[in-house]
Protein backbone atom coordinates (compact mmCIF):
# COMPACT_ATOMS: atom_id res chain seq x y z
CA UNK A 1 0.00 0.00 0.00
CA UNK A 2 1.20 3.03 -1.11
CA UNK A 3 2.22 5.89 1.81
CA UNK A 4 0.24 9.63 1.13
CA UNK A 5 2.82 12.41 1.62
CA UNK A 6 2.18 14.52 4.61
CA UNK A 7 1.43 18.23 4.16
CA UNK A 8 2.94 20.03 7.16
CA UNK A 9 2.00 23.43 8.06
CA UNK A 10 4.57 25.70 7.93
CA UNK A 11 3.68 29.19 10.10
CA UNK A 12 6.67 30.80 9.19
CA UNK A 13 8.98 30.26 6.46
CA UNK A 14 10.67 31.82 3.54
CA UNK A 15 11.53 29.06 1.48
CA UNK A 16 7.78 27.72 -0.18
CA UNK A 17 8.02 23.75 -0.81
CA UNK A 18 5.50 21.63 -2.33
CA UNK A 19 5.56 19.89 1.40
CA UNK A 20 4.07 22.45 3.47
CA UNK A 21 1.30 24.60 3.53
CA UNK A 22 1.99 28.38 4.69
CA UNK A 23 0.50 31.40 5.26
CA UNK A 24 0.52 34.81 3.31
CA UNK A 25 2.23 37.89 5.07
CA UNK A 26 2.85 41.19 4.22
CA UNK A 27 5.03 43.85 6.61
CA UNK A 28 8.04 45.43 7.63
CA UNK A 29 10.14 43.45 9.19
CA UNK A 30 11.75 45.54 12.00
CA UNK A 31 15.67 46.15 10.80
CA UNK A 32 14.18 48.32 8.57
CA UNK A 33 12.29 50.35 10.80
CA UNK A 34 15.07 53.49 10.42
CA UNK A 35 14.39 52.94 6.57
CA UNK A 36 11.17 52.20 5.85
CA UNK A 37 7.77 54.02 7.39
CA UNK A 38 5.24 52.91 4.64
CA UNK A 39 3.26 49.54 4.93
CA UNK A 40 2.33 47.84 1.60
CA UNK A 41 -0.86 46.77 1.46
CA UNK A 42 -1.94 44.30 4.16
CA UNK A 43 -5.43 43.61 3.10
CA UNK A 44 -4.90 40.94 0.70
CA UNK A 45 -2.84 38.38 3.22
CA UNK A 46 -3.34 35.83 5.60
CA UNK A 47 -1.33 37.57 8.44
CA UNK A 48 0.34 40.69 8.97
CA UNK A 49 4.03 40.47 9.67
CA UNK A 50 6.80 40.11 10.18
CA UNK A 51 6.45 42.62 12.93
CA UNK A 52 7.78 43.35 16.14
CA UNK A 53 10.54 44.10 18.00
CA UNK A 54 14.58 43.31 17.93
CA UNK A 55 16.63 44.73 20.71
CA UNK A 56 19.71 42.81 19.65
CA UNK A 57 20.21 45.14 16.47
CA UNK A 58 21.53 48.59 16.64
CA UNK A 59 18.00 50.24 15.32
CA UNK A 60 16.50 52.47 17.34
CA UNK A 61 13.93 51.31 19.59
CA UNK A 62 11.57 54.32 18.74
CA UNK A 63 11.67 54.08 15.44
CA UNK A 64 11.08 49.93 16.10
CA UNK A 65 8.00 51.16 18.32
CA UNK A 66 6.62 53.60 16.16
CA UNK A 67 6.43 51.01 12.87
CA UNK A 68 5.40 47.91 15.04
CA UNK A 69 2.58 50.03 15.97
CA UNK A 70 1.36 50.73 12.83
CA UNK A 71 1.41 47.14 12.18
CA UNK A 72 -1.11 46.48 14.79
CA UNK A 73 -3.25 49.23 14.29
CA UNK A 74 -3.56 47.68 10.85
CA UNK A 75 -4.17 44.38 12.35
CA UNK A 76 -7.24 45.64 14.56
CA UNK A 77 -8.29 47.81 11.73
CA UNK A 78 -8.64 44.90 9.28
CA UNK A 79 -9.32 41.62 11.81
CA UNK A 80 -6.05 39.93 10.99
CA UNK A 81 -3.55 38.20 12.96
CA UNK A 82 0.28 38.83 13.16
CA UNK A 83 3.44 36.76 13.37
CA UNK A 84 5.39 38.35 15.54
CA UNK A 85 9.86 38.43 15.63
CA UNK A 86 10.61 39.52 19.24
CA UNK A 87 14.74 39.73 20.23
CA UNK A 88 15.53 40.61 23.60
CA UNK A 89 12.42 42.54 23.88
CA UNK A 90 9.45 40.53 25.36
CA UNK A 91 8.24 42.34 27.96
CA UNK A 92 8.05 45.90 25.44
CA UNK A 93 6.37 43.59 23.36
CA UNK A 94 3.83 42.09 25.36
CA UNK A 95 3.24 45.93 27.07
CA UNK A 96 2.60 47.47 23.39
CA UNK A 97 0.00 44.51 22.73
CA UNK A 98 -1.60 45.43 25.70
CA UNK A 99 -2.87 48.32 23.82
CA UNK A 100 -4.50 46.62 21.15
CA UNK A 101 -7.30 44.10 20.57
CA UNK A 102 -6.24 41.78 18.17
CA UNK A 103 -7.62 38.51 16.47
CA UNK A 104 -4.59 36.21 16.95
CA UNK A 105 -0.72 36.88 17.66
CA UNK A 106 2.03 34.24 16.75
CA UNK A 107 5.26 34.86 18.66
CA UNK A 108 7.40 33.15 15.39
CA UNK A 109 10.96 31.23 16.13
CA UNK A 110 10.34 31.58 20.24
CA UNK A 111 13.70 31.34 21.86
CA UNK A 112 13.03 31.87 25.44
CA UNK A 113 12.59 30.17 29.12
CA UNK A 114 9.70 28.56 29.88
CA UNK A 115 8.82 31.85 32.55
CA UNK A 116 8.99 33.47 29.62
CA UNK A 117 6.79 31.39 27.40
CA UNK A 118 4.36 31.15 30.02
CA UNK A 119 3.95 35.09 29.94
CA UNK A 120 2.67 34.76 26.51
CA UNK A 121 0.73 32.05 27.08
CA UNK A 122 -1.29 33.64 29.62
CA UNK A 123 -2.34 36.04 26.79
CA UNK A 124 -3.82 33.36 24.87
CA UNK A 125 -1.11 33.91 22.00
CA UNK A 126 0.12 31.19 20.26
CA UNK A 127 4.16 30.24 20.03
CA UNK A 128 6.13 28.86 17.34
CA UNK A 129 8.96 26.78 17.29
CA UNK A 130 11.90 26.10 14.28
CA UNK A 131 15.82 24.60 14.23
CA UNK A 132 17.13 27.86 16.26
CA UNK A 133 14.02 27.06 18.95
CA UNK A 134 15.25 23.80 19.13
CA UNK A 135 19.31 24.50 19.49
CA UNK A 136 17.97 25.57 22.81
CA UNK A 137 17.39 24.06 25.71
CA UNK A 138 15.75 26.67 27.67
CA UNK A 139 13.75 26.92 24.74
CA UNK A 140 13.14 23.40 23.97
CA UNK A 141 11.62 23.13 27.94
CA UNK A 142 9.64 25.95 26.94
CA UNK A 143 8.01 23.58 24.26
CA UNK A 144 7.19 21.04 27.63
CA UNK A 145 4.66 23.63 28.77
CA UNK A 146 3.02 24.84 25.62
CA UNK A 147 -0.18 22.88 25.25
CA UNK A 148 -1.10 21.90 21.66
CA UNK A 149 -3.91 24.29 21.28
CA UNK A 150 -0.78 27.15 21.45
CA UNK A 151 1.49 25.74 19.07
CA UNK A 152 3.17 26.18 15.73
CA UNK A 153 6.29 24.74 13.95
CA UNK A 154 8.42 26.97 11.32
CA UNK A 155 11.44 26.95 9.11
CA UNK A 156 11.62 30.91 9.10
CA UNK A 157 14.59 31.65 6.97
CA UNK A 158 16.48 28.29 7.25
CA UNK A 159 16.82 27.10 3.40
CA UNK A 160 17.79 23.81 4.17
CA UNK A 161 15.48 23.18 7.06
CA UNK A 162 12.87 20.57 7.02
CA UNK A 163 9.86 21.24 8.39
CA UNK A 164 8.93 17.48 8.63
CA UNK A 165 12.08 17.01 10.87
CA UNK A 166 11.31 20.30 13.44
CA UNK A 167 7.79 18.28 13.79
CA UNK A 168 9.62 15.49 14.84
CA UNK A 169 11.61 16.90 17.45
CA UNK A 170 8.74 18.80 18.96
CA UNK A 171 6.64 15.67 18.83
CA UNK A 172 9.62 13.88 21.04
CA UNK A 173 9.89 16.50 23.07
CA UNK A 174 5.62 16.54 23.56
CA UNK A 175 5.94 12.83 23.73
CA UNK A 176 3.42 12.38 21.10
CA UNK A 177 3.18 11.20 17.68
CA UNK A 178 3.75 13.75 14.88
CA UNK A 179 0.63 13.04 13.18
CA UNK A 180 -1.13 13.94 17.06
CA UNK A 181 1.06 17.33 16.42
CA UNK A 182 0.43 17.57 12.72
CA UNK A 183 -3.75 17.63 13.64
CA UNK A 184 -3.35 20.08 16.39
CA UNK A 185 -1.36 22.47 14.57
CA UNK A 186 -4.16 22.27 11.46
CA UNK A 187 -6.44 23.11 13.67
CA UNK A 188 -4.77 25.93 14.84
CA UNK A 189 -4.31 27.47 11.82
CA UNK A 190 -7.73 26.71 11.21
CA UNK A 191 -9.00 28.96 13.44
CA UNK A 192 -5.66 31.50 12.73
CA UNK A 193 -6.42 32.21 9.21
CA UNK A 194 -10.10 33.43 8.91
CA UNK A 195 -11.19 34.03 5.58
CA UNK A 196 -13.96 36.32 4.96
CA UNK A 197 -16.44 33.50 2.71
CA UNK A 198 -16.74 31.65 6.12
Amino acid sequence: MESTKRIFIDIHTHHQRDTIISPTMAGVHPWQAEESTILPDLSACDIIGETGLDYARDISHEAQERLFREHLREAERLHKPVVLHVVRALNDTLRILADYTLQSVVIHGFIGTPEQAAMVLQRGYYLSFGLRSLRSPKSRRAITITPLDRLFCETDDEATADIAEVYRQVAEIKRIAVDELLSAIEKNYRELIVKDDR
